[in-house]
């Protein structure tokens, strides 16, 4: 059976559009890199775990903050999105704010510098930032793009029911 992973989709609406919230993931091997490389909130979760319970779950590892639906809305299931390596991601999005100052990741242990036999310490998620959707579809690692299409498309029939 494939991977799979779930995450939270944050969004929210300005003045200027809808903003979603990514993360940059920590550690070494993300550090230089940016276009291509963001995420939602998301991390991987075994059979007979409820996806929306393992999306909040990761949510509060990588963020450091729960996402309440009494105070910001109800979760939205977006369809499944399977990467170019067959996991599968489950997101559900939701309207919500967050300040991204206020972030407290989970860390993570590696060997840094390779082959150095020394262990330090990591955060999983070292940044989160709000995003335009055009400038959130460049920065987000590419298999995960449908999911911002869907949110849009979901949003846009939204407002022309409103």
């Amino acid at each position: 059976m494939a991977k799979q992973s779930a995450g939270l989709l944050l969004y929210r609406r300005t003045a200027s559009g809808i903003e979603v919230l990514l993360a940059h993931p920590g550690g070494p091997f993300w550090m230089k890199k940016d276009l291509g490389a963001w995420s939602i909130p998301k991390g991987e979760f075994l059979e007979g775990e409820e996806p929306l319970a393992a999306a909040q779950r990761e949510f509060l590892e990588e963020i450091g903050q729960r996402v309440d639906p009494a105070v910001a809305g109800s979760f939205r299931a977006l369809t499944p999105c399977k990467q170019p390596s067959r996991k599968v991601i489950h997101a559900f999005a939701i309207e919500a704010d967050l300040d991204v100052a206020t972030i407290r990741s989970n860390t993570f242990e590696a060997e840094w510098p390779p082959h150095s036999g020394r262990t330090q310490s990591f955060p999983e998620v070292d940044r989160a930032q709000w995003f335009a959707l055009d400038e959130a579809r460049q920065r987000i690692q590419p298999g995960q793009v449908p999911i911002l299409d869907e949110l849009a498309r979901l949003l846009s029939g939204q407002s022309a029911a409103s």
